[in-house]
């Protein structure tokens, strides 16, 4: 079974709850005589425990070292930079989003452009509108592919996928109270759901045990006809907050 096909089969059962398998030792099976159909004769199935899907005592820095300088898929090919994330490796909130962009590619940071900005304004006005100690560097943010995609498309599943296992292990590590999906290619990566974020976003789910909230893409709240949009996403926004911080 190739690497990827196993990770997904862990993915499964761990989704599930599972955390350890039973299965018959070849050495038990073997000392069995052939003729032996009588329950008390069976072997025994031995437990042995599920392995990680990250590696023992993981962290961010070994993340970044595992990464290294990826071109596991084709996004390498045009990206200046590879942007791994910034903020409190023990934030409680975590905000994950689509991509790096031109300015993220140059700074190796992510959400430093407009955008950026905007999100920046959002974090710290609602927090302190509602009366909530924060700033930007007291949240983790990431993204679900690492390099720039070409003109800012969209990544292409491939490329989600072998990237989301970084995305993923980050998420292990900080273990935060609450993330943030920010527009729809984070609420798939992390959800597995195809619904457009009109549909998804103010709603709390779950990534394995943790909650989880999604909104709109600050990129898409700069577009001056999105003015409801914007609205709504500061009311996730505030939700989130109290969530996490009351």
């Amino acid at each position: 079974m190739g690497a990827e096909k196993l990770r997904d089969v862990l993915e499964y059962y761990q989704d599930l709850g599972f955390t350890s398998l039973y299965r018959r030792t070849a050495q038990r099976e073997a000392a069995m005589p052939k003729s032996t159909t009588s329950r008390e004769t069976q072997p025994e199935p031995a437990l042995f425990e599920l392995p990680g899907l990250a590696p023992a005592e993981d962290s961010l820095q070994k993340i970044r070292e595992d990464i290294g300088d990826c071109k596991r898929c084709r996004l390498h090919q045009s990206r200046h930079t590879i942007v791994f994330g910034s903020g409190n490796e023990q934030a409680k909130l975590v905000f994950v989003g689509e991509g790096p962009g031109a300015d993220e590619d140059v700074q190796g940071l992510p959400f430093v452009g407009r955008a950026g900005q905007l999100l920046t304004q959002m974090i710290e006005g609602t927090a302190k509108r509602e009366g909530i100690p924060l700033e930007r560097k007291d949240v983790y943010i990431c993204n679900v592919v690492k390099c720039r995609p070409p003109e800012n498309r969209t990544p292409e599943p491939d490329e989600m996928e072998i990237c989301g296992q970084f995305l993923f292990r980050q998420l292990s590590v900080i273990r935060p109270k609450a993330i943030c999906a920010l527009g729809a290619t984070a609420a798939r990566a992390l959800l597995g759901r195809k619904e457009g974020v009109t549909r998804l976003r103010g709603n709390w789910y779950k990534w394995r045990d943790l909650p989880l909230m999604v909104t709109y893409h600050p990129s898409y709240l700069l577009r001056p006809y999105n003015q409801n949009a914007k609205r709504e996403a500061w009311e996730d926004l505030k939700k989130a907050l109290h969530f996490v911080y009351d």
